[in-house]
């Protein structure tokens, strides 16, 4: 019996997320279905990150064991062979049988992207948020200064969150604007503006709500040291809504 780490990439528009949950189709349940029938034994993954519906990911990962004698660094080529277009593998490799994805430190990078545009561009419908009010990135860069370092993230977790501490660590927040998709002819660019955040674990929708808070600092609703206030308020009522699913990827995950 050996343990294999699985790098995993799909794109999660048609899922319930990555968990197996009743009568819905989980990006876990069709990893789980093809391994078995392409290695002829029951095979049950376990994952890092247990994203959200609609949520993405390009290096989300994931281990399973099994007795194959198909060489480790082959299996992905076989398992593309049989996944849907929308989850591929893009590596695959031996690990110890001692390894759990989610019991050891990692650091993880999220990115959000935030279409910035008057009108509704359909190339980027599965992928960005929309946000129609021009977006000041400088305040919003001033707003995440605030956001990085360890803090307790009380006030930008889901009501839902159930951990003992909810202290995190960001090492850092970029917020890069990627060029206009298009030049209006009264001077308004549509352009897309990427968030990505990189730390030591998120708690529960916590990424999506700073982004939404971030936007709310973006279209002038409050000054960037605001944050500071959300923070010490520990009470998620302070801080902006969460943004939707569909603009969410899991860029990767370091061990």
């Amino acid at each position: 019996m050996k343990r294999i780490m699985l790098k995993i990439a799909y794109d999660g528009t048609n899922y319930c997320g990555w968990q197996i949950q009743p009568n819905q189709t989980s990006v876990e349940g069709k990893l789980n279905e093809v391994i078995s029938k392409l290695l002829n034994e029951e095979i049950t993954v376990i994952g890092a990150s247990r994203t959200d519906s609609g949520v993405h990911a390009l290096g989300n990962v994931a281990v399973f064991d099994t007795k194959t004698i198909i060489p480790s660094n082959k299996i992905m080529y076989v398992l593309n062979q049989k996944l849907p277009d929308d989850i591929k593998i893009k590596e695959t490799h031996e690990v110890d049988k001692s390894f759990h994805p989610r019991a050891v430190k990692s650091i993880k990078t999220y990115e959000y992207r935030i279409l910035n545009s008057k009108v509704f561009l359909p190339q980027e419908r599965y992928f960005s948020h929309m946000v129609y009010k021009r977006l000041d990135i400088d305040k919003m860069k001033k707003a995440a200064e605030y956001l990085c370092g360890e803090h307790d993230f009380t006030s930008f977790s889901s009501i839902k969150t159930e951990v003992k501490s909810k202290v995190r660590k960001i090492y850092k927040i970029e917020i890069d604007e990627c060029g206009p998709y298009e030049m209006k002819n009264d001077g308004y660019e549509s352009r897309l503006i990427k968030i990505r955040i990189v730390g030591n674990g998120f708690l529960y929708n916590m990424v999506r709500i700073i982004v939404g808070t971030l936007i709310n600092v973006g279209i002038g609703s409050y000054p960037p040291e605001r944050i500071v206030e959300i923070l010490a308020g520990k009470n998620r009522k302070l801080a902006g809504s969460t943004a939707p699913a569909k603009g969410l990827t899991l860029i990767g995950i370091e061990y």
